[in-house]
């Protein structure tokens, strides 16, 4: 079938698909066209990577376009919310306009009003839902890129009810849901009342195999001879002999899975020995320019190590990369100039990263429940093969598990190579899922009973697939009794049908897109300000757990307030605060207090505490125990003991960003990334900007404590001390620039439109452009630097500034970090 034969869609778009190289449809394409994909029909393609799901999402999102309607692409990533816009931006000459949308989670995005096609998160989808984005009700189409992610305990609830509130406000909305590993697809298309389109058709040859010995065994039978030699890493040897089978001219490339960070970075640099050798000279100067473009992105030592191991090409990817370090990664290895990635699962869930080969290392993981190594999912395994092979570039795909012993071997075909992947179950009915969910749902309208709340949830995955029909309803009272205790929501019980509506609180923390436990943790926080604490402990705000957890769980603030702290040494060591003293009214309210609270809430991701981190966080929260905001657990209470100094490492950590410590710095002293510190750092901000709506909207607390979350978060944006907040606000200034021009004698926004040329050009190291935008950004009424020569005295001066604050050179903000 020719694309240009299609009808329904804009004028012109099947003579560019043709142009663009696509003569005919694939197999599975065609399979959708004939299911009526373009002809408004819902429809689950559950069809192998590489083999055209894209397409088949574009083929519906054009052709609802073409009818007048609106369309909405929701992808599990940020990264590769990226990476659709910019694909489906070529359809933007045919009159097709493009949006995206991630972050701000209490916003409407009411400029998306103005797109006809929305790429978005299904976090952000299912926020724009609870703020009342008006284009909403206009949707004729949505796309569910990866959606056996349902399955995941952590996303895949979102997901789920999204898309059962999508197909509530617009009932005949057309239903695409995309995914190269369903072990139960039909009952993934029986909930949504979608066609299935079911395949196993690669463009290019994909075969499966297992390494022993000498050689491949695939799946069909065939074999490749790999010789090992004694002492001769299997891995390594694998790589070696796809960078050497050359077809096309060129070597293959290879994607390694293995099962943590630390292996990653390991692998990368061994396997650096068996790229390098490999480099033309043309690449190998190529690669020196990407290995200085890493070094950029941060002072890390991750980012030193990760540039090292691209200039001999090969490199490592996982989680704890800053995302322009991920991006400059994935675009070169496409490129085909990094010849290996070392990657956690991470690089499996979506993003386009092909190889020739790929070698699944590790296929166990370490499972902190289970309290040893346990093997990976099937369906993950399948999504890391998956990624072998590349249309148009490889004429094939290996996908090569290792083995080292003959009945590993035989273990590995009959668990993963010959194996169906496991079925998609809902992970809906866990209670820390349905809080925020039925919340959610009463808040935006969606329910105002509790038989309408129970009808709604009829239309989950859940429902189609429970036979227990007792379960979600008993989990859904746990729930509703919770969130009427503390207050987000009304029952009214009079009458044949009990009634539901939120508070106020509860429209508000809904609309903020919290978990209404880190809602109910922060707010019992910030009232022990105000109410203070008697020998029993504060009785004002107490929460109730969903999960039948004490129900006197105190909430730990973090560091809010601006108190002034100083270095332990010269190269910015840990900062010793000077807690602000405490009244009689309640403890006083400290950065670390605040930062303390935030990290407690289920929406943080707490920092591990490691061998002998238990000894050493204790004492520091003996020290400062005037700062948190409720009282510190018994040492003899294990779990939460445990929990609250893991909550007091990590704000630890951000008050070191916010103290001006180097990344560097914090990277070793926590064992962490530089993207663990973005991560942890944007959290947290977005935590503390609720924590200030919280504030401002529950009566009875201080205003003054309202300002001091204020300005703990602003310290967390530009991860500055108190006295730079001013300076740093200033864009194209950050956190160093801002040290050097204060230690210069500029210290705010004002002194930047008066101060002498010379001493702003002086404390910028002489950097004509930035100090000219920097001026022109304060509002200079002239901010031109021509024939101005640098202050040395400010220079000086600004370098021992900064190098006494543990400062070096360089340019570095959260901007630094994706």
């Amino acid at each position: 079938m020719e694309p240009s034969s299609l009808s329904g869609l804009p004028a012109g778009v099947g003579e560019a698909l043709e142009a663009e190289g696509v003569a005919e449809l694939y197999p599975p394409q065609q399979a959708a066209v004939e299911a009526g994909v373009v002809d408004g029909e819902s429809l689950v393609a559950a069809v192998p990577t590489a083999s055209g799901k894209t397409l088949i999402a574009e083929l519906a999102m054009l052709s609802s376009i073409e009818r007048g309607g609106k369309a909405l692409y929701i992808v599990p990533l940020r990264a590769l919310a990226s990476e659709k816009k910019a694909e489906f931006e070529r359809w933007e000459e045919f009159g097709v306009t493009v949006g995206v949308s991630t972050g701000n989670y209490d916003s409407d995005g009411e400029w998306l009003a103005s797109r006809d096609i929305i790429v978005a998160t299904s976090e952000k989808v299912d926020s724009l839902i609870r703020n009342g984005a008006p284009w909403i009700d206009d949707l004729t189409c949505v796309v569910s890129d990866e959606v056996h992610l349902v399955d995941d305990s952590h996303r895949g609830p979102t997901l789920e009810v999204t898309l059962a509130k999508l197909r509530k406000v617009n009932p005949g909305l057309q239903t695409v849901a995309l995914s190269a590993t369903v072990g139960n697809a039909d009952v993934i298309a029986d909930w949504l009342d979608a066609e299935l389109v079911e395949s196993d058709w690669r463009p290019i040859e994909l075969r499966t195999g297992v390494h022993f010995g000498n050689a491949i065994e695939f799946d069909d039978g065939s074999q490749r001879e790999v010789p090992v030699e004694r002492g001769e890493d299997q891995t390594a040897r694998l790589v070696a002999d796809a960078l050497d089978t050359e077809e096309d001219g060129q070597g293959g490339s290879s994607l390694v899975f293995v099962n943590s960070r630390r292996n990653a970075e390991s692998s990368a640099r061994k396997l650096g020995e068996v790229t390098a050798p490999r480099l033309t000279g043309d690449e190998r100067d190529r690669l020196r320019e990407l290995a200085e473009e890493i070094r950029g992105v941060s002072d890390t030592d991750t980012s030193e190590d990760l540039a090292d191991a691209v200039e001999q090409g090969s490199a490592f990817h996982h989680a704890g990369l800053a995302s322009e370090h991920r991006s400059l990664i994935e675009d070169a290895f496409r490129d085909r100039l990094i010849k290996c990635v070392s990657a956690t699962p991470t690089l499996a869930a979506g993003v386009n990263t092909p190889a020739r080969r790929v070698i699944v290392r590790d296929w166990r993981r370490y499972d902190g429940e289970f309290g040893g190594m346990q093997p990976l999912d099937v369906l993950e395994v399948h999504q890391m093969c998956g990624r072998a092979g590349r249309p148009g570039l490889d004429p094939y795909g290996e996908a090569v598990l290792l083995a080292n012993s003959a009945d590993t071997r035989e273990e590995l075909f009959d668990r993963y190579v010959w194996a169906d992947p496991e079925p998609v179950r809902s992970k809906l009915a866990a209670e820390p899922a349905l809080r925020t969910h039925v919340l959610a749902t009463v808040a935006s309208g969606f329910a105002a009973t509790r038989d309408g709340l129970l009808s709604f949830l009829d239309n989950t995955l859940y429902a189609t697939q429970t036979d227990d029909e007792g379960r979600l309803a008993s989990v859904t009272d746990t729930v509703l009794d919770y969130l009427e205790v503390n207050g987000f929501v009304d029952r009214d019980r009079d009458g044949g049908s009990e009634g539901l509506a939120a508070t106020g609180i509860g429209h508000t923390v809904s609309r903020l897109y919290l978990d209404p436990m880190s809602a109910a943790e922060i707010l019992d926080g910030l009232r022990t300000v105000v109410d203070g604490a008697d020998d029993e402990g504060a009785e004002s705000g107490e929460f109730v757990p969903a999960d039948g957890a004490d129900a006197d769980l105190d909430a730990d603030a973090d560091d809010a307030g601006f108190t002034t702290y100083t270095r332990a040494d010269d190269e910015g060591g840990d900062p010793a605060a000077e807690p602000a003293e405490s009244d009689d009214d309640g403890p006083a309210v400290t950065p670390l207090g605040l930062y303390h609270l935030v990290s407690r809430t289920p929406d943080t991701y707490e920092l591990y505490l490691k061998s002998g981190d238990r000894e050493e966080y204790t004492e520091v929260c003996y020290e400062r125990e005037a700062e948190f905001l409720g009282d510190v657990p018994s040492e003899y209470e294990d779990v939460r003991f445990e929990d609250w100094l893991a909550a007091l490492k990590t704000a630890r950590l951000l008050e070191d960003w916010a103290n001006e410590v180097d990344e560097d710095r914090i990277a070793e002293r926590y064992g962490v990334g530089p993207g663990d510190i973005r991560g942890k750092v944007d959290t947290a901000e977005w935590l503390l900007r609720a924590a200030e709506t919280l504030a401002r909207d529950v009566e009875g607390i201080d205003g003054d404590v309202v300002v001091q979350v204020r300005e703990a978060r602003k310290r967390l944006e530009y991860g500055v001390r108190e006295e730079l907040l001013d300076l740093a606000g200033v864009r194209n200034v950050g956190r160093k620039r801002a040290r050097r021009l204060f230690e210069a004698g500029i210290e705010s926004r004002a002194d930047l439109r008066e101060a002498d040329k010379a001493v702003v050009l002086g404390a910028l190291r002489g950097r004509e452009l930035t100090a000219e935008r920097i001026l022109e950004n304060a509002g200079r009424e002239d901010p031109s630097l021509d024939g101005v020569d640098p202050d040395r005295s400010a220079s000086a001066a600004a370098t021992a500034g900064a190098d006494a604050d543990g400062d070096g050179d360089g340019q570095a903000s959260l901007g630094d970090f994706g």
